[in-house]
């Protein structure tokens, strides 16, 4: 009799485990992580700033200021009450403007998107113009309302129309069709289809035109304000530098930057929110 030769077995061996692989907790922008970038950034600054008060040793025109001597004008400002009643006339002008322009923008962009119809009515219009500076069509705006806050808040809007617009619209278009016609196989209405499918894969790009929009807003605001203005920042400006309070001057200027970058944080913290599942199916 032939050995007994032993079979081997065909059940599968279990594989040898894998390390697993630890997910960071900070998000990355190629090797460097965020927070690392921040504190990069806030360097930088800092660093910048420090050139600039060491310069200011060196002989230099009367009206370039130091940051340190900026930094206690600003407070001062602050202080005697100067400042806040041009801060809230600039933003009864920029806020009204900012969000009448980005909702119109991003509700037409959306449907343009998924409308053809609508897309052919409206895109050759919106890229024939977008090239135009907004600011050229503030004397026939005057024309229409007045040379009041009406005409300044409708040119705001017009800037931040087109970016909203264009980002909103490229969002609906860039939604994978998988994903629609999925809805749409599954029984979904398409106004069902719209909401829960290709606005939330729009939002990204939506998020990245309504900070555009807002910068812009803070850009035609100055534009406006220093054509038959009687407050605000962009007055304020222009009154400073030819009453040659140059003092006053950096200190509205640095008003505008204060109130663009608390803006364009808050538009980050609301995209963290809003937009917190595509951040976990990332990771």
């Amino acid at each position: 009799m032939a050995p007994h030769t032993p079979q081997r077995s065909t059940r599968a061996q279990p594989s040898p485990a894998r390390p697993a692989i630890a997910h960071s907790q900070s998000r990355h922008f190629g090797d460097v992580p965020l927070s690392g970038s921040r504190s990069i950034g806030l360097a930088l600054l800092l660093a910048m700033l420090g050139l600039w008060q060491v310069a200011m040793r060196f002989e230099h025109p009367d009206f370039i200021l130091s940051p340190s001597e900026i930094a206690r004008h600003f407070v001062e400002a602050l202080w005697s009450g100067e400042l806040l009643p041009h801060v809230g006339a600039s933003l009864a002008r920029s806020l009204p403007g900012f969000v009448v322009g980005s909702l119109i923008g991003v509700v037409l962009g959306l449907l343009a998107g998924v409308a053809r119809s609508l897309d052919q009515l409206l895109s050759p219009v919106v890229f024939l113009t977008y090239p135009v500076p907004k600011i050229v069509f503030l004397p026939i705006v005057m024309l229409w309302v007045g040379i009041g806050d009406v005409s300044k808040i409708a040119v705001i809007a017009l800037a931040c129309f087109y970016p909203c617009f264009i980002n909103a619209y490229h969002g609906a278009r860039g939604t994978p069709t998988i994903m629609v016609w999925s809805g749409l196989n599954m029984g979904a209405r398409r106004s069902q289809t719209f909401r829960k499918v290709v606005v939330p894969s729009a939002l990204p790009l939506v998020f990245a035109g309504l900070r555009v929009s807002l910068a812009l807003s803070f850009i035609l605001l100055f534009s406006t304000e220093m054509i038959n203005a009687r407050s605000g920042l962009g007055f304020l400006i222009r009154q400073s530098e030819s009453s040659l309070r140059f003092d006053l001057m950096y200190v509205a200027i640095v008003a505008v930057a204060a109130l663009g970058y608390a803006g364009d944080q808050l538009l980050l913290l609301a995209r963290r929110r809003v937009l917190a599942w595509q951040d976990a199916t990332s990771r």
